[in-house]
């Protein structure tokens, strides 16, 4: 499972350091493609295939489920860490979260999520107090 915040930078060829404890999930291959709300997903190769394998069991008769498979896999790029953990992120990923030089890689349980800094610090500053207001079930079962 992935967990935690991380801050790492972005090099100047495009690329980033991994958080070290995230490489058991991501030593064999990641994914990355469009996240929602403007950053970037990452999977491992083997929870971006069960993910995919899913996916393609929906009808593609569903105009929202062509149109959201069809963002969600035309921007995945497939990377291989290299010994020292660090993966390259593709201009067009790096365009579509407005990406600079400062970073925030989040765990998100079977993914890690690529944020620009300055749009994380605005995102959890609008989601934080909706957060600890929450008074009633948002996620089935889980509290």
């Amino acid at each position: 499972m992935l967990l935690g915040t991380f801050v790492p930078k972005l090099d100047e060829k495009g690329r980033i350091i991994l958080p070290a404890k995230f490489m058991g999930d991501f030593a064999n291959g990641v994914v990355m493609t469009r996240g929602q709300e403007r950053c970037i997903y990452l999977f491992s190769q083997r929870e971006f295939e069960e993910l995919h394998e899913r996916a393609r069991q929906a009808p593609v008769t569903g105009k929202k489920g062509r149109d959201f498979l069809r963002m969600f896999l035309s921007g995945a790029a497939e990377d291989m860490p290299d010994k020292q953990h660090r993966v390259t992120i593709p201009p067009m990923l790096r365009e579509y979260a407005g990406l600079d030089r400062e970073l925030t890689v989040i765990g998100a349980g079977n993914r890690a999520e690529i944020w620009d800094t300055a749009s994380w610090n605005a995102y959890y500053e609008a989601t934080e107090a909706a957060f600890a207001d929450t008074d009633e079930e948002v996620i089935a079962g889980l509290f």
